[in-house]
């Protein structure tokens, strides 16, 4: 009788073999030796308070668009004008002057953060000075917008490469990955793709915390370079140790399909290192690893088409204006999790593409951070919790002269635990030797130094200590902090200080902002709290940290960003902010979402949105988040589509008295008035309908 063989599309852990049946089960993973790692997703993207809005706290400086810098005090409950119990912001300015702000108009305010640490002077109600002060800037705005989209129009003349539609061997190298990939994962790879197609040369920041999927993302793009467009990559990263986790991990992740990746480092004997670099020019190497040692120039490349660079703030000046040179007519995708104020500047103002990974993958736990002095009690109780869950711990200690009396200290401590030490001093062998016995379990505590703060993933690995904390920079503690909490495990980092009380007041501010920041989308509220603790400082150079004192970081970025659109023409020329002051219930009530910073999120992306479009899709995931909207938010869609309108149409203002509403229009220093009779409705659509046709 003929064997047969049979194809079914199912799932099974291993295989089985039934003598009686003469069959034979066999799933193609015990072939491929690729498994699935699919578990059950709880969700399907995790929502992070913009940091605009992140933490808005008593006491701190704002500004509103209208009335400059004040002080915020907190949000209270009052009646309105109408008796109507409503919710404001309360902002104070100089000579004790007060500012109501209803949450409905909660985007005119932003966080105020200046060119320095200092504090700026509060403005007075109902003077001109800011006026004045507003009107300076958003000429000196105009002229900066100018020349940065000229700037971008020369990269889009020079051009990049379009990539082909993605191919069979791509779909098959996404079917090989073994976990199931998040909503912002998916999102992120889908823009890089369409701007891979796209003629204009890529310029993408992918902005994620520690451990949240940037590396497959950067695979993806990589493959579909060599692959879709027969052109080569190169990963540029910070560390030697780095470059030799990515590059294992590019050849396990790629075994399956023809694609040659080679490494520079100082791993490598010269011998291999010629052999690469003759490969390079040859064309023979598709994928590249290595640290600065790729931007030499002894490094040619026969077709390069993808320049990626992983935690870009790790990089100096020098390597940077080496890669511009080599970034020149090639696509460029940048992997941050703490980006630089400068790159997350750009991406703010949309003069730099971004995307945010901000969803955790699954039963991924937030990291539990204390910031406290350091004892011998702490270190046995901490490492002691840690191993009898049969974990492994790190312990960082950046000065080489006596790291290896740390370790001597935690062996006394702990006699039953193996230490292991390592530092950048120690040769390739013996760096590669501990790292291997850390990863293979066959050491329990890992001393070193900051050589371990890039890209080591040891998911056993679940308590990190560091010594000294208030020596290191916020990004520095962030990437040590993410080496642990890598699965679904609870982990720890404790940041040591000598004495807490004695630490400067700066020192203070970035180490709690570091714990504030312990849950999920701490990378992006980072850099934000960074950009606010140090200020906006010479971002933009000299010429425009001026204005950014002068009117706050946050607005500056709005205005920017709002008048290089208009010069892009995705705003009509003519449109203004229009205020609408009708005075009828059009809110987010507080039974329908019940957090704060959600309303105030919704309220902001409102107050910035340029098209019915935009508001269509606000209302839209609302609905989808929070069930039917209720008749206060009707309100508040119809009279947010009315603002558009206004704005479209050049109104500076649609207010109302007891019978008329009064549409005023601006035209240089002239302001024309209309008055029109307040329409006969019986819903917010029947109204937005009605007042529109009458100041048509």
């Amino acid at each position: 009788m003929p064997r047969q063989t049979h194809f079914l599309r199912g799932y099974l852990s291993s295989g089985l073999a039934l003598p009686e049946e003469k069959l034979i089960v066999l799933p193609y993973a015990e072939i491929t030796q690729r498994y699935k790692i699919r578990r059950q997703k709880q969700r399907s993207t995790y929502h992070t308070v913009p940091s605009e809005i992140f933490d808005l706290a008593p006491g701190e400086m704002v500004v509103h668009y209208n009335h400059g810098i004040g002080k915020f005090l907190g949000i209270e409950k009052k009646p309105d004008h109408q008796g109507m119990m409503t919710e404001f912001m309360t902002v104070e300015y100089a000579d004790n002057g007060k500012l109501y702000v209803p949450l409905n108009q909660s985007y005119l305010i932003s966080k105020y953060i200046g060119a320095s640490d200092e504090l700026p002077r509060l403005h007075a109600l109902g003077n001109n000075r800011w006026k004045n002060t507003r009107e300076k800037t958003e000429v000196a705005i105009r002229e900066y917008a100018t020349d940065l989209l000229q700037m971008y129009a020369k990269r889009e003349i020079v051009g990049g490469f379009s990539y082909a539609p993605d191919s069979d061997m791509l779909h098959d190298f996404e079917e090989d990955f073994p976990y199931v990939e998040t909503e912002d994962q998916l999102q992120s790879i889908a823009a890089i793709k369409s701007d891979m197609v796209e003629k204009k040369c890529m310029d993408r920041l992918i902005c994620g915390d520690v451990g949240y999927g940037k590396t497959e993302v950067a695979m993806r793009a990589a493959f579909k370079a060599v692959v879709d467009g027969g052109k080569q990559v190169a990963l540029l990263v910070p560390t030697t140790v780095l470059a030799m986790q990515h590059y294992e991990s590019f050849c396990e992740r790629m075994a399956n399909f023809p694609v040659n990746i080679g490494v520079l480092s100082r791993f490598r004997t010269p011998k291999q290192i010629r052999e690469t670099l003759k490969s390079i020019a040859e064309g023979g190497v598709d994928i590249v690893i290595g640290t600065h040692r790729i931007i030499s120039d002894d490094v040619i490349f026969k077709d390069l088409g993808l320049v990626i660079i992983d935690e870009e703030q790790r990089f100096g000046v020098k390597a940077k204006e080496h890669l511009k040179k080599v970034k020149a007519g090639v696509d460029c995708l940048t992997l941050s999790a703490t980006p630089i104020p400068r790159t997350l500047y750009l991406s703010l103002i949309g003069a730099r593409d971004m995307s945010v990974i901000s969803t955790p993958p699954q039963d991924r736990l937030p990291i539990t951070t204390t910031i406290t002095e350091s004892s011998e009690h702490l270190f046995r109780t901490a490492l002691l919790r840690e191993l009898a869950r049969d974990g492994q711990a790190y312990i960082i200690h950046n000065r080489v002269e006596t790291i290896f009396e740390l370790a001597s200290k935690i062996t006394k401590l702990l006699p039953q635990a193996r230490v292991v030490v390592c530092h950048g001093q120690m040769s390739a062998d013996e760096i590669d030797r501990v790292f291997h016995a850390f990863k293979s379990g066959q050491a329990d505590i890992l001393v070193a130094t900051t050589i371990i703060e890039n890209g080591i993933d040891i998911p056993n690995a679940n308590t990190i200590l560091i010594d000294r904390a208030d020596q290191f920079g916020l990004a520095d503690l962030y990437q040590l902090r993410g080496r642990v909490g890598r699965w679904n495990r609870r982990a720890y980092a404790y940041f040591l200080v000598r004495n807490q009380r004695a630490l400067p007041e700066l020192t203070r501010k970035r180490l709690n902002a570091l714990a504030e920041s312990s849950g999920y989308g701490g990378g992006m509220k980072l850099a934000m709290r960074d950009l606010e603790i140090r200020g906006a400082g010479n971002i933009l150079g000299t010429e425009q940290s001026g204005q950014v004192a002068s009117i706050g970081f946050h607005l500056y970025c709005k205005m920017l960003k709002r008048t290089i659109q208009t010069l892009q023409g995705k705003i009509a020329a003519g449109a203004v902010d229009a205020r609408i002051e009708l005075y009828l219930d059009a809110r987010v009530p507080e039974e329908y979402i019940a957090e704060m910073n959600l309303r105030l999120d919704i309220y902001r992306r409102l107050g910035e949105a340029n098209n019915y479009e935009e508001i269509d899709a606000i209302f839209d995931e609302v609905k989808d988040r929070f069930g039917p909207l209720p008749d206060p938010c009707l309100w508040l869609y119809h009279l947010t589509r009315l603002k558009i309108f206004a704005s479209q149409n050049g109104y500076t203002s649609i207010k109302r008295d007891k019978v008329t509403i009064i549409a005023e229009k601006q035209s240089g220093k002239q302001i024309s008035t209309r008055r029109v009779m307040i329409p006969k409705y019986k819903t917010a659509k029947e109204f937005e309908a009605k007042l529109i046709a009458l100041l048509s």
